[in-house]
């Protein structure tokens, strides 16, 4: 008799708690619906890969190519994939395929880890961590080189139309007008091709500077008091007079990455955000953003994370939210504040070594700004020990999913690719604790 896999696998092992939770706890009807209109089944089946791509982002193996490669030589792979190695294009097709479906598993697991008891919604932390684009830094270019480097590709263009016709009007004297005519020469299509990502890139940049403008003129405008219409004209101003920063730039591999500093530099990344539950950090809410900074995320976040858990079948609201400096603006605190949220976000950064005084006694005075409000509140005793729990609640997730997940370099490039594939390392992460909940360790190397 031939040896069995089966028997190869110890019980327990990740494999078969991320097999048994694909086939009888996850509905996969939305996936097996994308090939209802196909002639003919899908080339593998739709449960199997799911079960191998979780496996392979909850143990850090996120490669397609990679994913392959152990389906052949990895036994806990070729256990889940049943011995039938699916290719890195199909792996990779699935993947891309599916990732506007990843939201649906994620409430679902979701789900799963508050029927398991894992989620209490006392307080929870919102925080964001950059990921690395799949774009170098190489292949990019600044708005201020744009310029010149477009008015060379059109005089390159133009120089090679002319010469086209030229060697055109030769070939008809010597051979008769017998050609199609329309055959460019490769030269010619490479540098049209440049031309159009170059303008491409410059108008991108140029928008970029305009609605970065309408926001900071809008923000200000509503800050002073003023009427919506007045703050309409103050963007509409601001977009007819914004400038481009000479030095913003776009990647030409993946043009939805931004610059922004990470651990390694400046780097061509996406910002990341997670709204995390103190109990067992479990992941709420999870979404990508290309802006750099975080204070435009917590009101998205908020109503993000709200609809997750009505969609989820969870009726409690998290009891009070914590958030660091990066989310302060009386905006965002005025907002939470008609919605009868619980909030504490810290209203400045504390210098190494500096001590937080205890909020001063008596009545607090009328005349007290939101920030001024916000910043007694946080030096109370129960202020300072709930915000004490901060970094505690959100930092963890991260850094288990960049260490055991790999997930600080992502795979996919666009904004929707990032955006899938957190959404699908935020699932990994869930079933993770899931596991711990109940059927043992996730995400331990076979």
């Amino acid at each position: 008799m031939p040896p069995s896999l089966d028997d190869w696998l110890p019980q327990g092992h990740t494999a078969r708690f991320v097999s048994e939770v694909v086939e009888e706890m996850l509905d996969l009807t939305p996936i097996y619906a994308a090939y209802a209109t196909r002639d003919g089944g899908p080339p593998y089946d739709p449960r199997m890969m799911l079960k191998v791509l979780l496996y392979g982002y909850s143990t850090g193996v996120t490669s397609s190519r990679e994913i392959e490669r152990r389906c052949q030589v990895d036994v806990a792979f070729r256990w889940l994939s049943a011995n039938d190695a699916p290719d890195y294009r199909s792996i990779s097709r699935f993947r891309r395929r599916h990732l506007g479906r990843l939201d649906q598993l994620f409430t679902q697991v979701l789900r799963l880890c508050s029927d398991a008891g894992l989620v209490k919604l006392g307080r929870v932390a919102l925080d964001g961590t950059k990921l690395r684009a799949s774009a170098s830094r190489h292949k990019a270019m600044s708005h201020d080189r744009m310029g010149p480097r477009i008015a060379d590709l059109k005089r390159q263009v133009r120089e090679l139309l002319d010469e086209a016709e030229a060697t055109d009007r030769a070939e008809d004297a010597e051979f008769g007008e017998d050609r199609r005519g329309d055959e460019l020469p490769k030269e010619l299509m490479t540098r049209e091709g440049r031309l159009a990502k170059l303008r491409a890139a410059k108008r991108a940049i140029e928008e970029e500077a305009r609605t970065k403008a309408a926001e900071k003129a809008g923000s200000a405008a509503r800050e002073k008091g003023a009427g919506e219409a007045e703050v309409k004209a103050a963007e509409t101003r601001a977009r007819k007079a914004a400038v481009p920063d000479p030095k913003a730039q776009r990647s030409f591999t993946d043009p939805d990455a931004r610059i922004m500093k990470t651990h390694e530099g400046f780097q061509y990344a996406y910002n990341a955000q997670a709204v995390t539950d103190e109990k067992s950090q479990v992941v709420i809410a999870v979404a990508v953003t290309q802006q750099a900074t975080d204070v435009r995320q917590w009101q998205p976040m908020v109503a993000a994370t709200e609809q997750q858990l009505i969609t989820a079948g969870i009726t409690e609201k998290p009891r009070r939210w914590l958030a660091d400096a990066g989310y302060y603006s009386d905006e965002n605190v005025k907002a939470s504040g008609e919605k009868g949220m619980d909030v504490l976000i810290a209203t400045g950064r504390l210098s190494h070594h500096e001590r937080v005084e205890p909020a001063p006694r008596g009545r607090i005075p009328e005349a007290a700004t939101r920030r001024e409000r916000m910043a007694r509140r946080l030096r109370t005793q129960q202020g300072r020990a709930d915000y004490a729990r901060r970094k505690a609640i959100a930092e963890p997730p991260f850094g288990q999913m960049k260490v055991r997940q790999a997930a600080g370099h992502l795979r996919l490039r666009g904004l929707a690719g990032a955006q899938g594939e957190w959404l699908l390392h935020g699932i990994c992460h869930n079933l993770r604790k899931l596991s711990k909940g109940g059927a043992g360790p996730i995400g331990q190397p076979a």
